[in-house]
């Protein structure tokens, strides 16, 4: 509705209104152009952003000055391969954090030095008794790649006592600072051959080598033992090197085995000093770094087996056998 006092409508085709006073003119006409600038402004910079039409004769594929980019300091530092400034692999909350550092070595008196721990037998050897059965040479002979090791009147099977206790005695001398390499971790089917074990150990170029077992001879024989290489050389075998220290390795196993766990040596072989010399072991034979086995107890004799079989009596035989290897390596 049009009150009285309304200027008369504009004349047809005219959009200015000749009646209204000339400043009312003058606003409609500022309104208008500054309604044009900022859509000319915009066109501006897109054309100098699309076309590369700048006096300098950039091509319009070159970046923008880092003072004009609209991108936050974050994403104008990406790196190439980069979305946005965050890596098209990760998250994005993974782009802005630190990762993790990987936990420093413990440190300990056996810092920078090499332990290689051989679980004896493998659990899956008993399927693949083929393959174990071929014969391979240890220098003074041949003898079967590996056998299937023994067992507890129970069925407690050696290969599982000796990945358990070897297991445990990783974590033990890693805690002193060791590095520690096993030989296998029943990651696979069957073995390693008695050969490979050897050859494990030479590699690692290992300051002490201990190959960790179970007896299975009958009820009655009780105790652990140590078995140190003779002195042999023959064919691929030479162990001139490392009879000496393998026995000192042996000793100081020994004395501590028996003191941790409360073991007495063998009552039926090596005259109750705990330690035998053996020159038909392949895994001694062929070992070029100080080396011994362990015979941990007699899992046929029911009160060696009560302790094999306890994981108590188990962390106990891990910890004898690491501070002798401590002692031997002279932490």
């Amino acid at each position: 509705m049009r009150n009285d006092n309304s200027p008369p409508p504009p004349e047809s085709g005219s959009s200015i209104d000749p009646h209204r006073p000339w400043f009312t003119r003058r606003s409609t006409l500022v309104v208008g152009v500054a309604a044009l600038a900022p859509a000319a402004l915009a066109g501006w910079v897109l054309t100098q952003a699309f076309a590369g039409s700048g006096s300098d004769g950039q091509s319009r594929s070159a970046p923008l000055p880092a003072s004009h980019s609209t991108l936050s300091p974050g994403q104008r530092d990406a790196k190439p391969g980069s979305i946005d400034g965050e890596s098209a692999t990760t998250s994005p909350s993974a782009s802005t954090s630190t990762p993790a550092a990987a936990p420093a070595p413990a440190k300990g008196p056996l810092s920078g030095r090499t332990v290689v721990v051989d679980p004896g037998h493998n659990v899956g050897n008993f399927e693949h008794t083929e393959e174990i059965d071929q014969q391979v040479d240890i220098g003074t002979n041949h003898k079967e790649c590996d056998t299937t090791g023994t067992t507890t009147n129970a069925g407690y099977k050696e290969a599982d006592f000796t990945l358990d206790v070897s297991r445990r005695l990783r974590t033990a001398l890693e805690a002193q600072g060791a590095k520690v390499v096993l030989t296998h971790q029943a990651d696979r089917p069957w073995g390693p051959c008695i050969t490979e074990r050897a050859r494990i150990g030479n590699e690692a170029k290992a300051d002490a080598v201990v190959s960790v077992h179970a007896d299975g001879v009958s009820a009655g024989n009780r105790g652990f033992h140590i078995i140190l290489p003779a002195k042999v050389k023959s064919g691929a075998a030479d162990t001139a090197k490392i009879v000496e220290p393998s026995r000192q390795l042996g000793e100081r196993i020994a004395g501590n085995f028996a003191r941790t766990t409360g073991s007495a040596p063998a009552n039926y072989l090596g005259s109750g000093t705990g330690l035998v010399v053996r020159d038909d072991l392949g895994g001694l034979n062929l070992s070029t770094q100080p080396k011994v086995f362990i015979e941990c107890g007699n899992m046929r004799d029911a009160k060696d087996a009560a302790q094999l079989t306890s994981p108590e009596w188990r962390q106990k035989a891990a910890q004898g056998i690491a501070d002798g290897i401590v002692g031997f390596l002279g932490g």
